[in-house]
């Protein structure tokens, strides 16, 4: 964590006062992720050991930035020592923006036009970008060739058909991951791909997105980008909006390459199944084989989008054995179980000590309860005195706050561990209530931070009230969403 610390205060001179791990709300790729802040600024920085992913990285961060393109600026690295630090993007990744504007299948508005946002830029990354990239720096291959599809599709054979037990004829599925590796690289496959589109990778910042983890980048098709975002198993996107985006996708493609859409469609398809089947492939890596039970819980959604693909699409070409194992998943009871266990609900308050505690009407008998009295407090400033923990002056205070980003790591590391813990043993409920004088700031704000903070988060639902904010919505006679909504 020093050189993380010492390239903070070169960069900015000035030090680094509060460090925050990130470990939670960015992933699981090994990587150590903190948010560094100190003089009213901040900054992301990553630790990890891998010389070469680091190198391609930074060097498609600066190619990318050169274009246009809204990536992180990298602000300083010491590459021998694994460490980088880059720009501060926010919280909000596509995912939770997506999981807070979601009713079901219903995409509220402000959702769809931020995906439609995503799949326009897409195009500025594989064609525009993509022409004079340095494809020397690629890790671990510089193009998605016939290597990087064995290893993909081995990976699903693996850690997720044979420790899911389910049965195959293993000649016979080589021999059609022999014609679906053919058929795939008949595809155009010159043009960049970024080969983990999906909305945990995109931030959203202001309303714009912002984009991550690109690292894996290599020549490849077209196709098996968008295959990436739209089929992303957790973000459950109904068929009809996929569709809507694949044409918004194509038409902004359109604007940089000259495109045959019926080519594109020809072989489309076939790259949603290898992406899906290589998430299959990382959800048995974690779960089955490292026994991260919550990687699991993406199962049952990949499951869905290969039911879909089989009663609505007719590939062109024929893959028995593949089909064949893909029906055994399909009638697998130990997957069927999985698919059956319930989501942790955790349930979110805020309050004022003035009151009583937020009783838990679950009969699991509650759970944390922070008190965030010892935390600045807003409401002493007569600028703040109407204003809430939702407000964004508000929020710039207490961000502004050391104390705040100590308290917040805090809170998270106990909730994250008790989230996992609860994961594994089958628990059901959950409860986080953060209390303050009023219960208008400063509990407001750190229940508001940490719906963010799980939201999205792998056999979670998480839901949110504020006590005190409910209570004053009431006697002004407004509705209770209005204060209590997420």
């Amino acid at each position: 964590m020093d050189v993380l610390k010492r390239l903070f205060e070169q960069h900015f001179h000035s030090p680094a006062t509060a460090v925050q791990s990130l470990q939670g709300q960015l992933g699981a790729s090994g990587r150590v992720i903190v948010r560094l802040s100190g003089a009213g600024v901040t900054a992301i920085g990553i630790l990890y050991p891998v010389r070469e992913e680091n190198a391609a990285f930074l060097d498609f961060s600066r190619h990318f930035r050169r274009h246009g393109l809204p990536v992180p600026e990298i602000y300083a690295e010491e590459l021998e020592a694994g460490a980088y630090l880059m720009e501060d993007l926010g919280d909000t990744t596509l995912f939770q923006f997506l999981s807070t504007h979601r009713s079901g299948s219903f995409i509220a508005p402000e959702a769809v036009a931020a995906y439609r946002k995503v799949v326009a830029i897409l195009p500025r990354f594989q064609v525009e970008a993509g022409r004079d990239l340095n494809y020397k720096v690629c890790y671990p291959r510089s193009s998605f060739d016939r290597q990087s599809i064995a290893w993909d599709l081995n990976y699903f054979k693996y850690y997720f058909l044979r420790l899911a037990g389910i049965p195959f004829n293993e000649q016979a599925l080589e021999d059609d991951f022999g014609r679906l590796t053919r058929f795939l690289l008949a595809a155009p496959h010159d043009t960049f791909l970024y080969r983990d589109f999906q909305s945990r990778n995109v931030m959203l910042r202001d309303g714009e997105p912002f984009f991550l983890d690109y690292q894996g980048g290599r020549k490849g098709a077209l196709q098996y980008d968008i295959a990436s975002l739209l089929y992303d198993g957790k973000a459950d996107l109904p068929p009809q909006l996929r569709e809507q985006l694949l044409g918004h996708y194509l038409d902004s493609l359109a604007s940089y390459m000259d495109l045959d859409r019926g080519a594109f469609q020809y072989s489309y398809y076939a790259f949603v199944y290898v992406r899906i089947l290589q998430a299959l492939g990382a959800y048995g890596f974690r779960g089955f084989y490292e026994r991260k039970a919550h990687f699991l819980q993406s199962v049952p959604y990949a499951l869905k989008n290969l039911r879909w693909l089989a009663d609505n699409v007719r590939l062109p070409i024929a893959l028995p054995a593949l089909m064949e194992a893909l029906d055994g998943i399909a009638a697998s009871e130990k997957l069927a179980s999985i698919a059956a266990a319930g989501a942790l609900k955790v349930r979110i308050f805020s309050f004022s000590f003035r009151g009583p505690i937020p009783s838990d009407e679950s009969g699991h008998g509650g759970g944390f309860v922070f008190d965030a009295r010892s935390l600045p407090n807003p409401g002493r400033e007569e600028r703040f005195r109407q204003l809430t923990g939702r407000d964004g002056a508000v929020i710039e205070y207490l961000e502004r706050e050391p104390a705040v980003h100590r308290y917040f790591a805090g809170v998270t590391a106990l909730v994250d561990s008790s989230v996992a813990n609860y994961r594994e043993r089958g628990f059901t409920s959950l409860m986080v209530s953060f209390g303050c004088t009023g219960g208008q700031h400063r509990s407001v704000y750190l229940a508001e931070q940490l719906a963010r903070h799980l939201a999205g988060t792998a056999g979670v639902e998480v839901s949110l009230r504020h006590i005190e904010l409910e209570k004053k919505a009431l006697a002004a006679g407004r509705p209770l969403q209005e204060a209590a909504a997420p």
